[in-house]
């Protein structure tokens, strides 16, 4: 059986695996408003300054710009904000145990859109 999965990238973090040892990669889901996906699909998006911080036992992608959408009206999305990344718990437990190690960190490399949705690829480094 084969899976019909379109990628379209949108942007791309070329430095990070210059700057970085990539470990392990995951996939992740975003929580995201409305204008803020309008604007994604508009290229209006940077990830080169993103970081992943934790929060609570969940992970949040922190410095990642959003440009306002074009035909926004009188209320639009913050352009930078802390964003909750959507993963599984195991997940979430095994890059935990990884970042503890001293010297890694999480990062984003890039944000594409797949099956319509926004996912960002995020590495352990």
């Amino acid at each position: 059986m084969t899976e019909n999965t379109s990628k379209q990238i949108i942007s791309n973090n070329r430095k990070a695996s210059f700057q970085y040892f990539l470990i392990e990669k995951f996939e992740s889901g975003i929580q995201l408003y409305g204008s803020e996906v309008k604007s994604i699909r508009e290229s209006k998006v940077n990830i080169k300054e993103a970081y992943v911080k934790f929060k609570k036992n969940e992970l949040y992608l922190t410095g990642m710009h959003i440009g306002e959408y074009s035909h926004s009206g009188y209320s639009t999305h913050e352009p930078v904000r802390d964003r909750k990344l959507l993963l599984h718990k195991i997940e979430i437990n095994k890059i935990i145990k990884n970042v503890s190690i001293k010297g890694t960190t999480v990062i984003p490399i890039s944000l594409y859109f797949k099956n319509g949705l926004v996912k960002v690829e995020i590495a352990i480094a």
